[in-house]
């Protein structure tokens, strides 16, 4: 008898265990960011360091008039030769709070001709209207496909030829052993990264529901890029 008693014990025992390890196993504990903080403390660095050469800074007066930037560091051209993720960016776009949440998305294809060589090299692209904006916020468009682009105007380059690259929806820009300057990029597509997007926020959310309802709040160790950008230009969305 003592001996059923013991064994029916010890089965409970196992079975309570097993039911516990499952459940832990279920429950598993939150993914590391570490990732995702470096992709925008590095897309803050590659503004800041644009920013900081007044002679060939984007214009002030360019930046406050875009709804979004995004920054794509250190772009290796052998990734769109292979067909593997050429690079990796940050975007965030003016709300009326101020710069939103980041959202992560993935460039690939295109062709950048020779200017990229084996070196990597940081693109960035200013969202000039709503139309631009509205391609950033869908699930894939193509620079020069879907939305037309321009090479940006930089540094004291104002008056009429900037007004003309203003009709473009997007403004492109590249950085290459340490030169900065204007790039008409065509036939690259951009997307969102989802799995960034779900390791930062969760699983469903879109870049729309990041970029423009502004619905979430992001964890402050990823708010390196948008904190950069306020820097730089504070206007914020107006709420009408």
């Amino acid at each position: 008898m003592k001996n059923r008693i013991a064994l029916s014990m010890a089965t409970s025992l196992c079975l309570a265990l097993s039911i516990s390890v499952a459940s832990l196993a279920q429950t598993k504990a939150p993914k590391s960011l570490k990732d995702e903080v470096n992709q925008s403390q590095k897309a803050a660095e590659v503004f800041r360091e644009i920013m900081g050469v007044p002679e060939k800074e984007i214009p002030r007066e360019i930046l406050d008039k875009a709804e979004c930037v995004a920054v794509f560091p250190q772009v290796i051209k052998a990734g769109f030769v292979v067909g593997g993720r050429g690079g990796r960016g940050v975007a965030s776009c003016r709300t009326a709070t101020g710069w939103s949440a980041p959202a992560y998305f993935n460039m690939g294809g295109g062709s950048f001709g020779l200017q990229i060589g084996a070196q990597a090299t940081d693109f960035v692209l200013l969202f000039m209207n709503r139309d631009g904006m509205n391609s950033l916020l869908s699930d894939n468009f193509e620079l020069g496909g879907d939305a037309s682009v321009a090479a940006g105007p930089v540094g004291r380059q104002a008056g009429a030829s900037t007004d003309l690259k203003l009709d473009a929806k997007i403004l492109s820009y590249s950085r290459s052993k340490g030169l900065f300057a204007g790039l008409e990029l065509k036939g690259v597509v951009i997307k969102p990264d989802k799995d960034d997007m779900r390791d930062v926020y969760g699983e469903g959310l879109t870049a729309k529901q990041v970029l423009q309802e502004n619905k979430v709040t992001a964890p402050e160790s990823v708010r390196a890029f948008p904190n950069t950008l306020a820097r730089y230009s504070s206007r914020k969305l107006s709420s009408k």
